[in-house]
């Protein structure tokens, strides 16, 4: 039997085509929640292991990352962005997806620490935050061509020169270091499984799925992405939206 220690597990992924290479080849019970809630249910204990947006990781810590699995871009990531008409600097409240942790406080720190800007955020904005499937129908409906795209990925590559870490395997710290080992054996089965996925998930198209699983998206963590959640820590604490997080505890 493959896995046997996840299958003792509640295990938590995200509900997204860039989430299916690290759980495609588990074939256990698997609760699929946007990002913050699963961020919510490991927090209060109802899953043992989830992937969680790494922003979860830093203000919660205490958890076992999992290092060499990821939900990772080197650049543009093309599902993550900030949609608005005219100039960037013109931006004065922004619209933030319900579901988004992570790319929410990583706009926020963009925005304040490389443009000077404070907009609002939450509710109605005359920009809007947009992450996952949604954000992919949103980029390619002809009806959207007159609104900007502001590339998280794109932008913290610009920025810092890093890839940015999005989401990652965290597991509660009484889970035994054997799920670590499974999780990563997980993600290289699904790696090589991504021409299968291709041809078999129904989201959006065959050439956009390809682009988006083997251009835009990274799954590995690695020492740039280490160094890269380290540098996104000191910005939260800096702009106020963390206290001092504790070392990451990557196994």
């Amino acid at each position: 039997m493959k896995y046997p220690r996840l299958r003792t597990l509640r295990v938590g992924c995200v509900k997204y085509l860039n989430s299916v290479p690290l759980i495609h080849d588990f074939d256990g019970p698997v609760v699929f929640e946007h990002p913050s809630v699963l961020a919510r249910m490991l927090h209060e204990n109802s899953l043992d292991v989830a992937l969680v947006p790494v922003f979860e990781a830093l203000r919660h810590p205490g958890y076992r990352l999992v290092d060499g699995a990821s939900i990772a871009s080197d650049g543009a990531v093309f599902s993550v962005f900030l949609a608005h008409r005219g100039e960037l600097s013109e931006v004065r409240t922004v619209s933030l997806d319900p579901a988004s942790l992570s790319s929410a406080h990583l706009l926020r720190v963009l925005l304040a620490e490389h443009h000077g800007l404070h907009p609002e955020y939450g509710g109605e904005g005359d920009a809007r935050l947009l992450i996952g499937n949604q954000a992919i129908e949103f980029r390619l409906d002809p009806k959207n061509a007159d609104w900007r795209i502001l590339d998280l990925g794109a932008e913290w590559k610009r920025c810092t020169g890093l890839p940015f870490v999005f989401a990652l395997w965290a597991l509660r710290p009484e889970v035994p270091r054997e799920a670590v080992d499974e999780l990563r054996e997980l993600k290289e089965c699904g790696v090589r499984s991504i021409p299968e996925i291709v041809g078999a998930d129904d989201f959006s198209t065959p050439e956009v799925r390809h682009r988006y699983l083997t251009e835009h998206i990274r799954f590995d963590v690695g020492e740039a992405g280490r160094k890269a959640i380290r540098l996104y820590a000191d910005l939260l604490v800096r702009h106020g939206l963390i206290s001092e997080p504790g070392a990451l505890d990557f196994v």
